[in-house]
C-alpha cells in the first residue's frame, strides 16, 4: 500500500526530516567534496544514523536516506568497486531503518504520531555531475541515458527495504519521466517527485510545475508531487500550481531561506528566527500535506513544524 496514503488516512500531515548535510557539517564534517554527504557513508556511517535519530526525536515522520549523491558511478570514480558502491547505497537505507526502529521502540505514546517511514533519496543526474546542473536541468543526455543512470541504484534502494523512493531536486520533467519508466519494473513501489524551482511557476529548466504535476498525475505509483531545495518565497504559489493539476498529496521541503553557491558549496544570508515555522503553516494552508526542510534546515525547524501540526484535527486538513 502507498505509505503516504497510509499515514494521511490517520494523521493530518506527514512531517519529513530536514537537511542531512547541514547537520553533518554541524557535527564537524567537511562536505566540500563531489560525493557530498555520500562521503560520510564511507567515512562515518554512525554519524548519519545519529542525524536520522536527531530528526526522529525532533518529530519527523519520515527520514530521507543519505543516498542523494551516492551513485555507483560516483563511488567508482573514487576508486571503489561496483560491489562496494552497491553496499554503501544499501547501507544508507539500513542506517535510516535502524535509527527508526531504535527510536520507535522507545516511544510509549504512539497515538499522536505515525511510525516513521524511510524514503530512499534518488538524487538527480545533476547531483552526480556535481556542477550545479540540478538547479538548471541543462543535461545533454537522452531519456534513455537517464534511465540507464538511475536504474541500478533504484533497484538497490528498493531491495534494501526502503518504504518509498524520494525522487528529489529534479530539475526537468524528462528526468521524472525516465524514473517513472523505471518504476514500472517495480510495480509495488511508490515514489514521490519533488522538483527544484527557479520562480513562482517554473521548475529549474523553465518548464511549468503545473505541466509536470499534470503529467505525473496519470501514474499510480506517484505517491506525492511537489517541490524541494527551493527558496521559501516561491512555495505557496508553486503549491497552488500543483494542486490545480492533481489531487495527489502535495509535498514541500524548501530550503531555509539562506542562499547557496553550488560551486563553493557554501551558504549565506541566514534566515530570520521562527521564519520556517511561520512559512510551514502557510504552506499547509495552501494545500501541502507533507512538509519538511531541505538545505540549511535543522532539527529545530522540524520540531517547530511538529509543535503546531500535531494539534491539527481532521477538520483542519
Amino acid at each position: 500500500m502507498n505509505p503516504i496514503e497510509q499515514i494521511l488516512h490517520h494523521f493530518p500531515i506527514v512531517i519529513v526530516d530536514g537537511a542531512m548535510a547541514t547537520e553533518l557539517e554541524n557535527y564537524g564534517c567537511d562536505l566540500n567534496d563531489r560525493l557530498w554527504s555520500a562521503k560520510v557513508l564511507m567515512e562515518n556511517p554512525a554519524l548519519i544514523k545519529q542525524v536520522h535519530m536527531d530528526y526522529f526525536q525532533a518529530g519527523a515522520d519520515c527520514a530521507i536516506t543519505a543516498s542523494y549523491q551516492a551513485t555507483i558511478e560516483g563511488y567508482k570514480e573514487r576508486g571503489l568497486t561496483e560491489q562496494q558502491a552497491i553496499a554503501l547505497i544499501r547501507k544508507s537505507v539500513e542506517l535510516a531503518a535502524q535509527a527508526r526502529d531504535e527510536f520507535w521502540s522507545g516511544v510509549t505514546d504512539r497515538s499522536s504520531r505515525p511510525k516513521p517511514i524511510v524514503a530512499a533519496s534518488v538524487g538527480p543526474y545533476g547531483a552526480f555531475l556535481s556542477d550545479g546542473s540540478e538547479y538548471r536541468g541543462d543535461y545533454s543526455v537522452t531519456e534513455d541515458e537517464l534511465v540507464a543512470f538511475h536504474q541500478e541504484r533504484i533497484r538497490v534502494l528498493v531491495e534494501a527495504g526502503a518504504d518509498i523512493l524520494a525522487c528529489e531536486t529534479i530539475p526537468c520533467l524528462a528526468e521524472a519521466q525516465a524514473i517513472v519508466r523505471i518504476l514500472k519494473d517495480f510495480p509495488d513501489v511508490y515514489a514521490w517527485f519533488t522538483f527544484s524551482a527557479k520562480d513562482h511557476l517554473h521548475i529549474s529548466d523553465g518548464e511549468k510545475i503545473a505541466d509536470c504535476a499534470g503529467w505525473l498525475d496519470g501514474h499510480a505509483q506517484v505517491a506525492a508531487i511537489g517541490i524541494n531545495c527551493t527558496a521559501p518565497q516561491y512555495i505557496e504559489s508553486l503549491i497552488q500550481e500543483v494542486t490545480s493539476k492533481t489531487s495527489k498529496p502535495v509535498i514541500v521541503y524548501p530550503n531555509s531561506g539562506a542562499s547557496y553557491d553550488p560551486v563553493s558549496k557554501t551558504w549565506s544570508e541566514e534566515p530570520s528566527a521562527n521564519a520556517f515555522s511561520a512559512n510551514s503553516k502557510a504552506w499547509h494552508k495552501a494545500g501541502a500535506q507533507i512538509i519538511g526542510g531541505c538545505c540549511s534546515t535543522t532539527p529545530d525547524d522540524i520540531a517547530d513544524v511538529a509543535s503546531w501540526s500535531r494539534d491539527l484535527n481532521p477538520s483542519q486538513v
